[in-house]
């Protein structure tokens, strides 16, 4: 790891993360490079939403309202900025950029990288492939002090400056691989510091400061913070990150397939962890496409059950709606689901605690069918229903919901262009190299752990776990913290103890990947979230706190591992 890192940091995990952290990451700490990652499945609806409405509404706005100071900040200190804020006008946002850089006064040499823009099928609002750091690197080897682009995959927002620093080419697919998982180490910002960490107890995560990772020319990396900024960076951290939203041991991308099951973290010192280890694969053959459309229109009541007699309330009001929505005549939504939450306890010293909430969810592509029809049902029960009668919220006239839909295209019939600060246009080319992408072999599990006194306890005691959406699918990762704990998990938790810890994933297709490096499983379950995040179908619609509910979860645990759960890590210091 000779020559000095190439320093990349993150500002932004989503579009609507925290707006002071670009000027926080500037002035906090010596940075190369600072990316802003502001897209989304969802994201990519609202901005084709927005764009109906008109002109220059494709591309993320507070990215601009940032840069009114950040790019003066940026120019004194000689840090790059890269971002996907371009959205769905990458070209749009660079006209931006450089009448905000003119108008402020700070001279700055604006890129940008199109072509993610696909046709867009009948019925759908937007197209776009996920293309690689290419053009980034493209527009920073022509100088350019600013990089937008449209829909590239969140790695891309690192692999194209580290490409560009050290000279890499579509073969050194080990150091594209390298920074492939440092990119997403850092993608989701403050996830790698603390934020929405399973062991939160643990640390100060009131405030986490946002990542670094330092990029040395062999792709290997230490993922870091700014000095002085909240939360923490350890082994635990980096590995929850690693496992969020991915699928099995081959982390595909346009740039190069990183093997996870090669991933190796070492802690350094306080806040500083070693990745390193990582294999790269020729990347596959197409390129994801991501589409989105309207689904319909949904409307929803929430029924507030308070004391006595829960259960029997909501069979009531259920049976009552369902009357009155017959009685008026109006064709009933196509999907009607009712789910009640027990969140009452029994002897509350607050009406709140004694309450429990009845949600009703229904979907239909006619808004007329969610709209005045359910609503009037519902408000007409106000006095002539269950004792406590009253909602969470008036009901309203339905709102549409939307769907994304993943599909594949052949690289090659995706032109990806870097609009260089001159203006001049640059092809970039496709890697020749390619891989189809397959499964790999599951590796032997460890030794089991040895038979002895268990007691029932949550699984998380021992384990953590992080989750999140891929379109209609849900991923959970677990992960545990010494060797032990590794051998009791690595044959506990089963396809079939998961499906019994989590019931509601009993009929659907679940998917076990086991990654011994990071003492690790990871769990795909196909279908969790039906149509996606923006169809909002379920009460978690992007899975996020699946994780937690699995570590909620009792099951038989051996009593040594319990007696020091809370022992201090293992991590060893080099």
């Amino acid at each position: 790891m000779s020559g000095a890192p190439l320093r990349v940091g993150n500002a932004s995990g989503f579009y609507g993360d925290r707006f002071d952290a670009l000027r926080e990451m500037l002035t906090g700490g010596p940075l190369d490079v600072l990316t802003g990652d502001y897209l989304a499945e969802l994201t990519m609806l609202i901005l084709g939403r927005n764009r109906l409405k008109g002109p220059g509404r494709g591309y993320a706005a507070t990215f601009l309202r940032q840069l009114e100071e950040g790019l003066g900040l940026a120019h004194e200190r000689g840090v790059k900025i890269v971002a996907n804020a371009g959205g769905l006008d990458p070209a749009g946002l660079a006209d931006a950029v450089r009448a905000l850089a003119e108008r402020v006064g700070v001279p700055a040499r604006v890129g940008h990288v199109e072509g993610d823009n696909l046709p867009v099928p009948d019925g759908f609002l937007t197209a776009n492939a996920y293309l690689g750091g290419g053009g980034i690197a493209a527009c920073l080897r022509a100088g350019a002090d600013v990089v937008v682009t449209g829909r590239t995959t969140d790695a891309a927002l690192v692999t194209g400056p580290a490409a560009a620093r050290f000279g890499w080419g579509p073969d050194d697919l080990d150091a594209l691989a390298g920074a492939v998982v440092a990119g997403h180490v850092l993608e989701c910002g403050t996830q790698a510091t603390g934020g929405n960490y399973a062991f939160f107890g643990e640390h100060d995560v009131r405030r986490p400061g946002f990542p670094v990772a330092e990029i040395h020319a062999d792709g290997s990396c230490v993922i870091t913070k700014h000095d002085g900024t909240g939360g923490v960076v350890d082994v635990g951290t980096v590995t929850a990150q690693l496992l969020y939203e991915t699928d099995g041991a081959r982390y595909a991308g346009p740039d190069a397939t990183a093997r996870l099951d090669t991933v190796r973290l070492t802690r350094l010192g306080p806040d500083r962890v070693r990745v390193d280890g990582v294999r790269g694969e020729a990347p596959p053959p197409t390129l994801k496409a991501g589409l989105t459309r309207l689904g319909g229109w949904r409307n929803e009541v929430v029924f507030v059950l308070t004391g006595l007699d829960v259960e029997a309330k909501a069979r009531l009001v259920r049976a009552q709606f369902t009357d009155a929505l017959e009685r008026s005549g109006a064709r009933g939504p196509a999907e009607v689901r009712w789910e009640l939450a027990r969140t009452d306890h029994a002897d509350a010293g607050t009406e709140e605690r004694a309450a429990a909430l009845l949600r009703l969810v229904v979907r239909d592509r006619d808004a007329d069918a969610v709209g005045r029809a359910v609503s009037g049902a519902a408000v007409e029960l106000a006095l002539g229903s269950y004792p406590g009668f009253h909602v969470t919220a008036p009901p309203g006239p339905g709102a549409p919901y939307g769907v994304f839909e993943a599909r594949y295209v052949p690289a090659a019939d995706v032109a990806h262009v870097a609009v260089r600060p001159d203006g001049s246009r640059e092809a970039v080319d496709h890697p020749v190299r390619t891989r189809p992408l397959a499964p790999v072999d599951e590796p032997p599990l460890p030794e089991p752990y040895p038979a002895g006194p268990t007691r029932r306890a949550p699984l998380g005691l021992i384990a953590g776990a992080r989750s999140g959406d891929k379109g209609g699918d849900a991923n959970i990762g677990v992960w545990v913290r010494d060797d032990d704990a590794w051998r009791w998990l690595a044959h506990e938790l089963t396809v079939e103890r998961f499906r019994e810890l989590l019931p509601e994933t009993a009929g659907l297709t679940v998917v076990r990947h086991v990654l011994p490096n990071l003492r690790a499983l990871n769990f795909t379950v196909r279908g969790l979230l039906g149509e996606g995040v923006a169809a909002r179908a379920r009460f978690d619609p992007q899975a996020k706190a699946v994780g937690e509910w699995l570590r909620s979860r009792w099951l038989p645990v051996p009593v040594p591992l319990l007696e020091r759960a809370h022992a201090p890590s293992p991590e060893v210091t080099v």
